[in-house]
């Protein structure tokens, strides 16, 4: 599975995975960062999965399982066995599921979940208790929502997409209308939202259906917890954004973009492709230029703003030397006009 090499006793067997630190015997593990390495001669762990690269320096207790990327190789291990502990299947009782819905093999569905009519399940789709799904959704193969999730009517998500507990998809945006009186007078939101295939959303985010068309969630898209995403936004391949992070509506977000958290996007605006945006940065136009990176409330070019903070930690001395070239100054003209 790894592509691997191994060294050592080739019948040893495990039952667990732990830290490099705490693992035990029959525990399997892995060392990818150079500063834990000098637990691989301390280490119970029964099975260390290593670099190829790794030179050790004298015998060590676990059997080693040496690959090109240790970091990697252990995360497929631990998708497997997820998989392996998290595939359940049958529906669980009780539940509502009216006669229309559609469901594929091996689905799950877990207690007081209840499905609307028309909600279509792929294969393998894992539906934990207490989950919402509105009318008319379509939940594509291999997907997982998690418990507490509410995704309203109409909704679509692609293969192998996760929700997080609490997420709410599909809530209506945020659209008033003011009124000449002071009130506002509510916008129906009648869109959707489309999310596509591979993408994870965290704990308790929110994404608004779109006034009209639908708000777009793109392939391989990654949202931490508390995130809102407003109606009409479009998010693009890949990118990543960390939580609390607020995007405005109808904002178009280019691919492979890394947004830090707490970060404030206004709405209508364009970020484009290959963007970072540092932590708690404040968007208020948009991003053209490909590659670039940003901080800072308003954001602006990422080294600037560096430079701009230094010069802001050195205002005090800046205005105590000022003040004493202004002494001097006055000084210097109060010899001249005695002369």
């Amino acid at each position: 599975m790894l592509d691997g090499k191994l060294e050592g006793n080739p019948e040893v067997k495990v039952s667990n995975i732990a830290k490099i630190e705490e693992a035990g015997d029959g525990m399997l593990s892995f060392i990818a960062n150079p500063k834990y390495e000098e637990f691989i001669y301390s280490t119970q762990a029964s099975i260390l999965i290593v670099n190829e690269s790794l030179v050790t320096e004298r015998p060590v207790k676990p059997t080693l399982i040496r690959v090109k990327d240790a970091y990697s190789s252990f995360a497929l291990l631990l998708e497997k066995y997820k998989q392996m502990v998290g595939n359940k299947t049958g529906v669980q009782q009780p539940s509502y599921i009216p006669a229309s819905v559609k469901m594929g093999a091996n689905v799950f569905v877990g207690a007081f979940a209840y499905l609307g009519e028309n909600v279509v399940l792929g294969n393998n789709v894992k539906i934990y208790p207490g989950v919402y799904l509105g009318d008319n959704v379509i939940v594509n193969d291999d997907s997982v929502i998690y418990p507490g999730v509410k995704v309203y009517d109409n909704c679509v998500l692609g293969c192998r997409v996760i929700l997080h507990a609490g997420c709410v998809i599909g809530g209506d945006g945020f659209g008033f209308a003011p009124q000449p009186d002071g009130s506002y007078k509510k916008v129906p939101q009648i869109g959707n939202v489309v999310i596509h295939d591979d993408v994870e959303i965290g704990a308790n985010t929110t994404i608004d259906r779109a006034t009209m068309g639908s708000t777009v969630i793109r392939k391989g898209v990654k949202l931490d917890n508390l995130i809102q995403v407003a109606h009409n936004v479009d998010i693009g391949t890949n990118t990543v954004i960390a939580a609390q992070t607020g995007v405005s509506g109808s904002t178009k977000i280019g691919k492979n973009c890394v947004i830090g958290g707490q970060v404030g996007m206004v709405g209508h605006i364009h970020i484009a492709d290959n963007t970072k945006i540092n932590a708690q940065s404040g968007l208020s136009k948009s991003i053209t230029e490909p590659n670039t990176s940003w901080n800072g409330s308003p954001a602006f070019d990422y080294k600037s703003s560096l430079k701009s903070q230094a010069i802001f930690r050195n205002l005090p001395d800046l205005e105590k030397r000022v003040k004493e070239l202004e002494d001097m100054v006055k000084q210097l003209l109060s010899e001249r006009e005695g002369v």
